[in-house]
């Protein structure tokens, strides 16, 4: 077995041929974000990783083992919501506001120009179709943002706690949990929140 107490962010310092010849281990999300966790990589080895707490596995990262091994961390595919603007009725507004009601509930998210993603939950998917967003499920490499729970240090070295802001905490939560309500009930299956409109309106479900 390998132990690992190192790693390296997106392989920073090694030779391009280094991480091109460096083994590698397919992890999703549940198991990235532990410090410590077992593992085969892609040569059958076991590994035992052993990280600094609060340091979580990014795809693109290099373990590296006590005998100099070299493993390139990948982010294996898993089941995720894909959340985008609505193509019929949205903008790209939509997205920014889908983050912030998203962040005030602390839960992960990844974050692109173009599309959120979070781990499934039905009732976050029916909160995001109130607020005219297209929710899709798919399975994806899953990065979420660093920080954006429980404290993770992120690779610039800083780490981040999403109870800092204090009594700000608690009125944000609420805020957001009575606008889901607000909308939730006016929410058609499968629709994006503009049916009443449109009730045969395609394109905003998920």
């Amino acid at each position: 077995m390998l132990t690992i107490h190192k790693l390296l962010p997106q392989g920073q310092g090694l030779a391009k041929v280094l991480l091109q010849r460096a083994a590698t281990v397919e992890l999703d999300w549940d198991v990235r974000q532990k410090s410590r966790f077992a593992a085969t990589d892609s040569l059958g080895r076991e590994l035992a990783i052993f990280l600094p707490r609060g340091q979580a596995v990014r795809g693109g990262d290099v373990l590296v083992a006590e005998d100099g091994s070299l493993i390139r961390a990948i982010a294996a595919p898993q089941r995720v919501l894909k959340i985008t603007a609505c193509a019929t009725h949205g903008t790209a507004f939509d997205l920014v506001r889908a983050a912030y009601h998203l962040g005030n509930r602390h839960v992960p998210i990844e974050l692109q120009p173009d599309h959120l993603k979070i781990e499934p939950d039905h009732v976050l998917a029916d909160m995001l179709r109130s607020l005219h967003m297209t929710v899709v499920a798919a399975d994806l490499p899953f990065e979420p943002e660093g920080g954006a729970y429980g404290g993770h240090v992120t690779h610039d070295g800083h780490s981040h706690h999403h109870h800092s802001h204090g009594a700000g905490h608690a009125h944000g939560h609420e805020h957001a949990h009575s606008h889901s309500h607000d909308h939730a009930p006016a929410q058609p299956a499968g629709g994006c929140g503009h049916a009443h409109a449109q009730p045969k309106a395609q394109g905003c479900g998920g």
